[in-house]
This record gives C-alpha cells, structure tokens and sequence, in this order.
C-alpha cells in the first residue's frame, strides 16, 4: 500500500519503534482475548468490553497514568496540564464491538490516546490542558438496539425506555447490564447530566474509516468535517395470514413476505430519486427473517420480521424519508391486507464538526509530514454526540481496508501511528 508522507522526525525518549511496538501488542492482546470465530465479540456493557478497558486502566497504570471509571461506567485515564482548572480536552472512542466484528473499530481511538499520553509521560512533557482519554461504553447498536450509551449518559440522553431495552441474546435490560457494570443507573434514569459540556475544551476521536474513500485515494489519515445521523427500527414485523402454499391464490393471500419485499422495494425506489436530487442519503435492511418455529417450503409466511436503518447528514431529509416510510407501510399494509408493527425509533442526530478544529488537525498533519483532506463520515460515532452537546469535536480518520463491522477490517499499523502523532499534536498545541 503507497502512503503519500513525508520524512517523518525520529524521537529519542520513546521513538517511533517502540510506539509502534506497543500499539501492534495492544491490538494483539485485545484481539486474543476477544476473539470470537473469525472476528471478535466485545458486547456492550459485556464481559469482553469490560476486559478490554480494565487491561486499558492496567496499562495505563503502570505507565504511572491515573484511571477511573464515571457514573456511566465509562473508563476515563487523566493526565494532568499546566491549567488543572481550565477545561479538559478528552480523546477517545469505544472498545465495544459488533458480533464477529473487526478489532480496530473503536479501539483504535482508545489506543491512540493511550500511547499519546504515554509518550507524554515518558518524554517528561506536561500539556497545557489536562488530557482525558475516554474508553465510552456501548457505541454500537447491534446488542441493545441503541447507539452512544455511554456518551448519551454523559450528557443525559438515555431514557426510561432506553434502559428498558433488551439484549439481543439474554433478554436482559440494558438498566441491569449498566448497574452490573458499577453505573448509577439511578442518576441516569433521572437524566441528570453527568458531565459539564463547559468544562470541555474539545472532544477527539480517532477512528478507522469505515468506507472506501481514503484507500481509494492513498492517504493514510484524514480529517472528517461532518458525522451522518440515523433513524433505526431494530424490528418491524409484518403479520399476514399462513396458509397453505398450494391451495390459496393470489388474490386471497396476505403474504407477510411478499409485503415486505413489497415495501422495501419502495423504499429503495424513493432513496434512489432522492439520490438523484443530491441529497444525501443511505438505506439499510440488515436483518431479514421468518418464523423460525413455523416456516416452511409449503407454507405462506404469516409473519416476517425485520430491522431498518435511515441515515443522512441532514436531520430534514432523515426525517423526510422516515415520513415516506410510514406511508409506505399503510399504503402496503392497505394493498395486502397484513399489518406492519414497529418498535420503538430511535434517533442519532448528525452533526457538524468544529471549523477551528479541522483547520487545526489539518495543520497538525503538515506537521507531521503527511497530506489530509477534509473527508466526511458516512458512519456514526460518539463525536456526535458531544458534538451536539455543545461540545467543540473533531476527528481524525486512519485508512482501512475491506470497511467496517466484519472481521477483515485492515488497518496497518504503520498508518495507525501516523494518526497517533497527529493526536498527539493537537494534544499538545490546542487552538485554545
């Protein structure tokens, strides 16, 4: 893989060598002790996240850093700055994962400011701000159906309905997963906020990109300037009639599988004109099944089930589309004589990077002796959150092979690192 960078200056107290020693041995370790079939497994609020920050806190101990967990059971390492009562600047991502998924989604985020607060330490150089690097809980939707768990709890986001979700395999309430892991479950059902958005300086994120776009166009880190929002629904069923396949015709069937090709065909008929107009936008059905206990080759479905994912950087065209999807659905659900009943939606709101910020990161990376663009990011991150929390937020995307959410994400160290001394740039000369 070509890399489009410069010379890149050699330290002394902690080279780049040993960095990226580190970093390959991190992403090692919590690859091992995660794996799970091809990929790995590290469920929010779960054993394999809560493994994944403690080995985090112990490395970050034994480089003489301090660490905590917050009321939302987010783990936190501190490294104080000349200004200990001025307001912090936190960088982070999540160590959560898919199932089966990839071991660089999140993660690098947190490893990237672990290692820029350890060269700190080991170099004897104290930033102007005191740094926080934040290992956030429960990112990914793919256990409880909700995103940014631990950033929403943060800022009071969750409700009472969000705490009563599920897990996709236990059946148990997220409510009960957080108190387990040492949350104040209490607090967070109150909505209290748990942090000061004013006593943040900025937020960082590092993250792999989760697309194409940076392999395609050789450059190993870029800056993101805006995070597309989502509307979920983690089940929407349609219910017909089941009969048997031979002996009911067309025009006496309510086919639950049929409706919902049906209307998911419309779907895909309006993202395509609206793709036309440029408006931005992307659609997915990740999960479609039936009946596991009564389907058959000889059986008309009665009943299908499936999940729906809207996102856009615009919170009008979210919206817009989201109102087509429940039109849809009647005008189907009248045709075809079935129902479609859907769970509760949830809402990530996009958000827009921080202007003074990008600019910084960009000049950070000429620096650093590599060429970035402004990108932005068709995936969600906890940024967003903070982001429209008030907080200024930016990030920092590393170049990955094969996308996101599977066990083939490729992210070469080497380029990991380039982001890491970017990070760790902008750490030590903030635009405050």
């Amino acid at each position: 893989m070509n890399t489009r960078v410069h010379h890149f200056p050699q330290t002394t107290e902690f080279d780049r060598k040993a960095r990226h020693a580190m970093a390959s041995k991190i992403f090692d370790d919590l690859r091992e002790m995660s794996i799970d079939g091809p990929g790995v497994s590290r469920a929010t609020y779960g054993p394999g996240e809560t493994t994944a920050m403690k080995y985090c806190a112990d490395m970050a101990q034994s480089e003489g850093l301090s660490s905590y967990y917050d009321d939302a059971a987010n783990l936190v390492i501190e490294f104080p700055g000349k200004e200990p009562h001025e307001p912090v600047l936190i960088c982070g991502s999540h160590l959560d994962s898919v199932p089966q998924g990839g071991n660089f989604d999140g993660a690098a985020g947190v490893v990237a400011g672990l290692i820029a607060l350890i060269r700190m330490k080991r170099e004897g150089v104290v930033p102007p701000r005191t740094i926080r690097v934040m290992a956030l809980r429960g990112e990914e939707s793919a256990w409880f159906g909700q995103c940014y768990l631990g950033s929403g709890a943060l800022f009071g986001n969750l409700t009472k309905d969000d705490l009563e979700r599920t897990h996709r395999s236990t059946g148990r309430s997220l409510e009960s997963y957080m108190a387990e892991a040492g949350a104040k479950t209490d607090t967070i059902l109150a909505g209290d906020k748990l942090i000061d958005a004013s006593s943040v300086a900025a937020y960082i994120e590092l993250h792999i990109e989760q697309g194409p776009v940076m392999v395609a166009r050789d450059m190993p880190v870029a800056v993101v300037t805006g995070l597309r929002g989502n509307i979920r629904h983690q089940k929407i069923v349609c219910q017909g009639d089941a009969g048997h396949a031979g002996a009911v015709p067309r025009w006496l069937r309510h086919d639950a599988v049929f409706a919902t090709a049906d209307l998911l065909h419309r779907f895909d008929s309006h993202w395509a004109a609206l793709q036309e107009r440029g408006m931005d936008l992307v659609v997915t059905t990740g999960m479609l099944t039936t009946n596991a206990d009564d389907h058959a080759m000889s059986r008309i479905p009665g009943e299908c089930q499936f999940c729906l994912e809207i996102r856009s950087q615009s919170i009008d065209t979210l919206e817009a589309f989201y109102q087509l999807v429940r039109t849809e659905a009647d005008s189907v659900a009248r045709e075809r004589g079935v129902q479609f009943e859907f769970d509760e939606r949830s809402l990530a709101s996009p958000a827009v990077m921080d202007d003074r910020w990008i600019k910084h990161l960009l000049e950070c990376c000429e620096k650093n002796g590599l060429e970035a663009e402004p990108i932005p990011s068709g995936a969600g991150h906890d940024a967003a959150v903070f982001a429209n929390a008030g907080v200024p937020s930016a990030m920092i995307f590393v170049r990955n092979e094969n996308g996101s959410h599977n066990p083939n994400e490729s992210m070469e160290v080497e380029d990991f690192m380039y982001g890491v001394d970017v990070l760790h740039t902008a750490l030590l000369e903030p635009p405050l």
